[in-house]
């Protein structure tokens, strides 16, 4: 999860997309469109192992975007393929 997230800060789209699992992996990103977000940090609330392959990551993103903070709050799903952790999809926490 946080090498995902330091992705995203530096906008590696080809670390992002190998790190995707290729049933969710979309075909691109646009991480250079604007409006670009600045990402403030990282908190990882929670890591749920389901079994040997299987696990959940609860996490806050802070970031400002046209100078206004917010923050994505996500449970993520990751599949161990291949001895890599694959992020599958998350749910988005209101």
């Amino acid at each position: 999860m946080r090498s995902r997230y330091s992705a995203f800060v530096l906008r590696l789209e080809d670390y992002l997309l190998a790190t995707w699992h290729p049933d969710t992996r979309p075909a691109g990103m646009e991480l250079d469109t604007p409006p670009r977000p600045q990402w403030l940090g990282l908190a990882i609330k929670a890591h749920t192992p389901l079994d040997d392959n299987h696990a959940t990551v609860e996490f806050v993103a802070r970031y400002k975007l046209n100078g206004r903070a917010f923050k994505l709050h996500e449970t993520s799903r990751f599949e161990r393929m291949a001895g890599r952790w694959l992020y599958m999809e998350g749910d988005i926490h209101e």
